[in-house]
């Protein structure tokens, strides 16, 4: 699954898992290939001074090197041979490949949602496959596993936009949903001057309470699945909780305080996640 980790800004494509020491050694290449596919992608979609244009371009070429996976033909970038391997290996839908660049196509042109509905409707595309993907290589598909995956996956994704209000503000992007900033009587105006008040806070409590429930909601897959992989779940699962627990305790002032794990929370939620409390 995706993690939740120190200093780490919106795309959890930083925290994937590809340089764990707890992921065991058989599956570090196959997953190593994900991240980079992601990685890349989503660069594309999101870093530089690239116009909308150029970057949609890029992510048509991403699609090209899917599609010749599809067909069975050989991609022309190392990057996607490796990919294409380990779809092959794994009995990975090459659609939940596809499903990611729609999510970074959708960050180039799309910058507010309607209403909660769009926002998980996005998480579907952005943060879901990564956790079906990894199923896929452990070998635990079975179709709770891969609800509860979905809801840990989309509660992360929405973990990192309530902890990276400011940092979207300043992309022109607002994954809050529009039907509960007037919900609330928050405008965005208020988000661009960092205004926290009793209405922000009762916002954000909202926010904040429904993604601990969905993030609670997918927690047991951490101790249904084996070994380190489990672990590694479980530590995810205490991360993302203590980021909402550190955006409580500043008042949601992410504007000022934006929560992060510190070297100090580790020791801790590590030994939390072995003990499974």
């Amino acid at each position: 699954m995706v993690n939740i980790s120190a200093g780490q800004s919106v795309s959890h494509y930083e925290n994937f898992p590809v340089g764990s020491v707890l992921l065991p050694k058989c599956f570090r290449k196959p997953v190593a290939s994900i991240y980079h596919f992601a990685r890349h992608a989503d660069d594309l979609a999101d870093e530089g001074d690239a116009t909308s244009a150029e970057r949609l371009a890029g992510l048509a070429q991403c699609r090209a090197e899917l599609a010749l996976i599809d067909a069975g033909a050989m991609p022309q970038t190392a990057r996607y041979q490796a990919l294409a391997q380990t779809i092959k290996e794994y009995g990975v839908p090459l659609a939940l490949c596809g499903d990611l660049l729609t999510a970074f196509e959708q960050d180039v042109v799309k910058t507010r949602y309607a209403d909660f509905g769009e926002v998980v409707q996005y998480c579907r595309h952005s943060a879901n496959p990564v956790g079906r993907i990894l199923l896929h290589i452990f070998g635990a598909t079975d179709e709770r596993n891969l609800a509860m995956s979905d809801g840990i996956c989309t509660a992360l994704q929405l973990i990192n936009f309530w902890q990276d209000v400011a940092v979207d503000w300043q992309k022109d992007r607002v994954y809050l949903p529009q039907a509960d900033l007037a919900r609330f009587g928050v405008s965005e105006a208020q988000i661009a001057s960092g205004q926290v008040d009793g209405h922000w806070k009762q916002l954000m409590a909202f926010q904040v309470d429904r993604t601990r429930r969905m993030l609670k909601a997918g927690a047991p897959l951490a101790n249904i699945l084996p070994g380190r992989i489990g672990l590694e779940l479980r530590l995810t699962v205490l991360g993302g909780a203590a980021i909402l627990d550190k955006l409580e305790a500043s008042g949601y002032d992410m504007f000022n305080h934006r929560p992060k794990l510190v070297a100090g929370d580790w020791p801790r939620m590590f030994w939390r996640a072995l003990t499974r409390k």
